[in-house]
Formats: structure tokens, sequence, C-alpha cells
């Protein structure tokens, strides 16, 4: 389910200290109902293999639409190596705060060009940057309301000039039609098969 942007700027993350020059694109609540204590199970059924099965359970427009991206970013060079963490753009982690450079940075995507940034009892973030934009994902712990707890899923992006901007709106209604839906359900689907898994 969308949520307002206040859901996440309301709350003190610790990304704020990050992202002020970054705007809110999306807030998403996801259906991961758990004890207080389970960001990081969270976090690791979204970066595992096998348990996060996006895009490939997805519906085939969001499938075709994936493919068309990575296809069309491919031959333009959106993802070449000097557009993105550590060449385009200075990695957030240059950001970081003495306690948060102490922090655990949390898990790896293995196929996914993210790079976690901390992970910490109630957030987690990661980060990718490529041609079009420099990007944050965002998970956060939040009550939920049953009286236990939930994952809050935030994208913060900062276009890479107009060339970014443009970009971010054409795909706007695709993203909101057709990938977010299927992502959320997906790192739904993940979190069911974590939480019955061995703790």
């Amino acid at each position: 389910m969308r949520l307002p942007n206040t859901a996440h700027t309301s709350r003190p993350w610790r990304i704020h200290e990050l992202t002020p020059d970054f705007q809110v694109e999306d807030v998403w609540a996801l259906q991961t109902p758990g004890g207080p204590d389970e960001l990081p199970r969270l976090v690791a059924s979204i970066v595992s293999d096998n348990s996060n099965d996006f895009p490939r359970s997805a519906p085939l427009i969001v499938r075709f639409l994936w493919a068309a991206r990575w296809r069309i970013g491919a031959l333009l060079g959106w993802d070449r190596q000097d557009a993105g963490i550590g060449s385009r753009v200075t990695s957030l982690r240059d950001r970081l705060p003495s306690d948060l450079r102490e922090a655990p940075s949390g898990p790896e995507f293995r196929d996914v060009p993210f790079r976690s940034l901390y992970l910490l009892e109630d957030e987690w973030a990661a980060e990718m940057a490529n041609r079009t934009v420099h990007t944050v994902m965002h998970i956060g712990w939040v009550p939920n309301d049953s009286g236990g707890y939930r994952g809050q899923m935030a994208v913060l992006v900062k276009p890479n000039g107009r060339f970014g901007a443009a970009y971010m709106a054409a795909i706007k209604p695709l993203r909101y039609l057709f990938v977010y839906p299927a992502l959320m359900r997906s790192i739904e689907r993940g979190w069911s098969v974590h939480a019955n898994g061995p703790r």
C-alpha cells in the first residue's frame, strides 16, 4: 500500500542526515508483520536470491519493462561503471557520522547494483547510481495496527540534471501501475518464506 511521503519524513530516521539534497519519491507499507527486533530478517529476505524472486515471478508486463530498461541502459551507457557510485557521484558513506560508520553496513546484493550504507535496529539504507539518478532504498521497521511491527520502504532520489528529472517523470506511471506493486508482493512473499524458515 502506498503511503504519503510524511510517513517517511515525520519519523526520526538517520537517513535524513545524509540526504537533505534528495527528494522522497515513494513510500510504501510492507505487509511483513513481525516483532520489534526483526528488521535484520526482513533485510536478509530482500537481499536473498532464494526468497526474493523479483522480477522472475512478476507479471509479464513487469518482466518486459524490467528487461527493456536494462537493455536500453546497456545500449545508451546509463549503467556503466563510470556513471555509478565512486565515479559520477560520491557514495553517501562519505557523509556518515562516526557512529554510523561503526554500525554494520548490512548485507550486500549479488545481482543488483545497490550497496548497503548501514543497518540499525529500525532502519536500513542502500544506495545506487547510474546516468539518470542517485537513489536510496530505505527500509524502516515501524509499529503496525495490531501491536506488532512491519516494514516500510521509501525511495529517495537525486535526479541527474534535466535528463534525470525527465526520465523519472516518464517512468512514474509505469512504476506506480506495474513495477512497485509487483516488487512489494515479491518482498512480502520473501518475508513469508524467510519468517517461516529456521531462526
